[in-house]
């Protein structure tokens, strides 16, 4: 069990994470021309949603989101800040991305670990962690009646899954939970940043659509 310290670390960077994606889901409720309520359903869905849909899928339940009410202020406040200051916010869309990743390498960790804690295997807990990282992001875009962003190329869930993978891997083979989560942050962390940096895209299909 962890320490009275780690589990507020633990809390606090999760809150943060959950922070990110909500102020991206906000920004492509401004973007479609949407509400402030819209604005805040999809802060909401994007923060909360692949959490959710790890929770429920392994039988955790009621989902963490919703028994603890900072899981559900700390949302709806990034969608109303996003709608009423979405010039400024919009302006540091590169560090929101950056921060991105981040949250992205939190969550499929820490998803896969929960899975891990809940009995499933390393393949299904590696999935349940990439589902942590991304499922939120694609409930929004769903929502917002766009193409999912990781289905046009973006190199996301891939490295959420590796990152899940490699936390899944090293916890069998009884590490600290510190290296452990270390080792799969910084796999799911380096790669993202790598595509981001250098524009890495996964292959998508060449030439026109004869089918």
């Amino acid at each position: 069990m962890p320490s009275p310290e780690l589990a507020v670390t633990l809390v606090v960077l999760d809150l943060v994470g959950i922070f990110v994606f909500a102020v991206t889901g906000a920004l492509v409720a401004v973007r479609k021309h949407l509400d402030l309520f819209a604005a805040t359903v999809l802060a909401g869905v994007t923060g909360l949603g692949g959490g959710f849909i790890r929770d429920v899928l392994i039988g955790a339940t009621p989902p963490a989101a919703l028994a603890d009410w900072r899981y559900l202020l700390v949302p709806v406040a990034a969608g109303v800040l996003t709608f009423l200051f979405h010039p400024t916010v919009g302006r540091l869309e590169r560090v929101v991305t950056l921060f991105d990743a981040f949250g992205l390498a939190l969550f499929c960790v820490t998803g896969a670990l929960k899975a891990v804690d809940y009995g499933l295997g390393p393949l299904p807990a590696a999935l349940l962690g990439m589902v942590t990282g991304i499922g939120g992001g694609v409930l929004r875009d769903v929502l917002a009646g766009r193409v999912p962003v990781i289905f046009e190329g973006a190199l996301y869930a891939t490295p959420a899954l590796a990152g899940a993978g490699v936390a899944v891997v090293l916890d069998r083979a009884d590490l600290s939970l510190l290296v452990v989560a270390a080792a799969g942050f910084g796999t799911c962390l380096g790669w993202r940043l790598l595509a981001l940096v250098r524009g890495w895209q996964a292959p998508m299909p060449r030439g026109p659509a004869n089918v």
